[in-house]
């Protein structure tokens, strides 16, 4: 009995190999995206993307172990999820009220350690950012708030 249930499981296993997610690449990087909207600089926009395009952008770079399902799923899942709150690649689609409303959000997160997600850094250490970075990110992100043309009513 016991036999029949593992070769069942390993069955099921392989079946579910073969049901993959569409994957989050594109092939470049859109005159919408925050980078190119706001011209970041160069040690900036390298930060940004290793703390935030993974989950936040078009532009998702794969580790190995997501190619195996059912944690291919669940990257899928996670990524989708993280776009559908932000999105560096469609920036400049938003409306400025959203923009604002973006940054604030983002500045939040930084600033109560709850991005990058604990869960994500462990497999991508180069997410991690050290108090300067997130000082940094703050501090622009601030600035490009203050940027917008969006106020609020009370």
């Amino acid at each position: 009995m016991v036999k029949k249930i593992v070769i069942g499981l390993l069955l099921v296993i392989v079946a579910i190999q073969f049901y993959r997610p569409e994957k989050n690449i594109s092939i470049e990087t859109p005159d919408t995206d925050f980078l190119v909207v706001n011209g970041t600089e160069a040690n900036l926009a390298a930060t940004i993307k290793a703390s935030c395009y993974d989950c936040h952008s078009n532009n998702t770079a794969y580790p190995w172990y997501a190619e195996v399902a059912p944690v291919s799923w669940w990257v899928a899942n996670h990524v989708n999820d993280g776009k559908k709150h932000f999105d560096f690649s469609i920036w400049d689609t938003y409306t400025e009220k959203k923009k604002d409303h973006k940054l604030e959000e983002t500045i939040e997160m930084i600033e109560e350690k709850e991005m990058p997600l604990e869960s994500y850094l462990p497999m991508h250490p180069e997410a991690k950012l050290s108090d300067e970075q997130q000082l940094e990110l703050i501090a622009y992100f601030k600035e490009i708030k203050s940027q917008i043309n969006y106020t609020k009513v009370e």
